[in-house]
């Protein structure tokens, strides 16, 4: 059997930039993926919802031109088919990038799956098809799939097409006339976006008394209401208890209610990938179907980590990719951590939403004595100059104690392109008084960050 420096189970985010910076570091290396290169995030994730995303806004914008003074002849359309072939060429183009870095960095490519065996004195042994190999270091990166609760009809709904996951919806080359999403989380919310901004009737059916999850509170009011305006319609503190082939049946306050669809997109969740891969077969942990790991991602097991959605800690790709540094410097002897607290997170409807940290809830929660600040991204000129819809905010939550930012979420243009810059902030620990002497470009909707620290 072929002895190999580090064997990485899984091409997503986590596994293939684990694989590509072992390789780098002259590790012998081999990935195996039994889907596509780029995992969930690339071929039916994160990357493929923001080509639809874009095509959404621009749509919009041809929609809504005169009020920014450009007349449009003729009636805008969207082309769904379009859509999907441009979203599945911007795949084709990342996944080739992917596979492209690995060769440079010598990694070895199994586009098949694997399950761990055992343990020698040797390695971990992983065996694929008629295949054996002893892996000195392993990293598991199976990230995670979609939740199919045992809803009535959800899954007999699922195979004749009328349910749909967060892979199906990207391949949808129709605008549905009905469509109800389940869950108002992420996926659902930007999907629901997109659906609306083109032409659906979509109804948003959510168990929470809100939406977005674990989102500031006051920033989930806004976005609401944002999509409403939109066309959304959302169905809060309501249980789906059946879906049916025209329809989705839910209850709320003691009454059993029927949303008419023609599509149905089920969004409720996300669970690891940790079953069928033999890591029974080493005794490694779990819990609640996810990998236990520590700061430095490593397993119970010695010499075996885990990376990505599979540890179920922070489902998001650019925690994969943090995650899989992280390991793989722990592997090359040089000591490093995760800090999972200034893990930034972006919601990319239209309007955008960027959070970071702690909100005033969570920090009460943990009794920290906190101070917030919140502004209208009307303080920032350009945001003004190209936004007719202006209830965008920024709102910080400050620790009094260090005089230092401890939060930030914000609801408007660009603020998933700049919550990084907060982060660094946050993380780096800078006093609010440094904060105030950094140099913001003018105009930016970034100057909005600058405004609030000296509102408070």
């Amino acid at each position: 059997m072929e002895i190999l420096d580090l064997i990485v189970i899984g091409g997503g985010p986590g596994g293939y930039l684990a694989a590509e910076r072992a390789g780098h570091a002259g590790l012998k290396t081999m990935v195996f993926e039994k889907r596509a290169f780029g995992g969930v995030c690339l071929n039916e994730g994160c990357v493929p919802s923001k080509t639809f995303l874009n095509s959404a806004k621009v749509y919009d914008y041809a929609n809504h031109a005169e009020k920014y003074g450009v007349k449009v002849d003729g009636k805008t359309a969207i082309d769904q088919k379009f859509v999907v072939q441009r979203k599945n060429g911007v795949v084709k183009m990342l996944v080739s990038g992917v596979e492209g870095q690995l060769k440079r960095n010598h990694v070895i490519m199994k586009k098949a799956e694997a399950v761990i065996e055992g343990k020698t004195d040797e390695g971990i042994v992983i065996k694929s098809g008629d295949e054996k190999f002893i892996a000195k270091r392993l990293i598991v990166a199976t990230g995670s799939m979609p939740v199919v609760p045992p809803i009535p009809g959800l899954r007999e709904n699922l195979e004749t097409g009328v349910v749909m996951t967060n892979r199906e919806v990207l391949d949808l080359d129709h605008i549905p006339e009905k469509l109800v999403v389940i869950g108002g989380g992420v996926i659902g919310l930007e999907m629901a976006s997109y659906f609306s901004s083109v032409g659906s009737k979509v109804t948003v059916v959510e168990m929470l008394n809100k939406i977005a999850g674990p989102t500031e509170a006051e920033i989930s009011k806004i976005l609401q209401k944002t999509l409403e305006r939109k066309g959304v319609e959302f169905k809060l503190g309501a249980k789906v208890t059946g879906v049916e082939k025209d329809g989705v049946v839910y209850e709320k306050d003691g009454k059993t209610e029927k949303v008419p669809a023609d599509k149905v997109l089920c969004s409720i969740g996300r669970r690891a990938v940790t079953q069928g891969i033999g890591l029974e077969n080493i005794g490694v942990n779990m819990e609640r179907g996810a990998i236990i790991t520590d700061d430095m991602m490593r397993t119970n097991v010695a010499n075996v980590y885990a990376v990505g959605d599979v540890n179920g800690k922070v489902m998001l790709a650019h925690t994969a990719y943090r995650e899989a540094e992280v390991a793989v410097n722990n592997i090359l002897g040089k000591k490093d951590r995760m800090r999972y607290n200034v893990i930034p997170s972006v919601i990319y409807t239209n309007p955008e939403v960027g959070s970071v940290g702690e909100t005033e809830e969570s920090a009460k929660q943990k009794g920290l004595d906190v101070k917030t600040v919140s502004i209208p991204l009307t303080y920032s000129g350009r945001y003004i100059a190209e936004n007719t819809d202006l209830d965008g905010i920024c709102k910080l939550v400050i620790n009094k104690k260090t005089n230092t930012l401890i939060g930030a979420h914000i609801i408007g243009s660009y603020s998933g392109e700049y919550i990084v810059a907060v982060s660094a902030m946050i993380d780096l620990e800078v006093d609010i008084e440094n904060i105030k002497k950094l140099v913001f470009p003018h105009p930016t909707v970034c100057e909005i960050v600058r405004e609030a620290i000296f509102s408070i």
